[in-house]
């Protein structure tokens, strides 16, 4: 059975732990949340989603 999760949802997941079992305070994920927004309209996006594409196929793959 595969299960197909967006990459948004799998760190939501995490965020939400780190604020509930780790203590990090939830304005800390906010500021984390909007430094990546304003980072995604810079000049880095594209290299960003590139190399995130290709983490993500490496990590597929291994499992194949």
């Amino acid at each position: 059975m595969t299960v197909s999760l967006p990459l948004v949802v799998v760190l939501g997941f995490f965020a939400w732990g780190a604020v509930k079992f780790l203590g990090v305070r939830t304005w800390i994920v906010v500021l984390i949340a909007l430094f990546g927004f304003w980072l995604s309209h810079t000049f880095m996006a594209p290299a960003i989603e590139s190399g995130t594409r290709s983490g993500v196929d490496v990590i597929n793959g291994s499992h194949a």
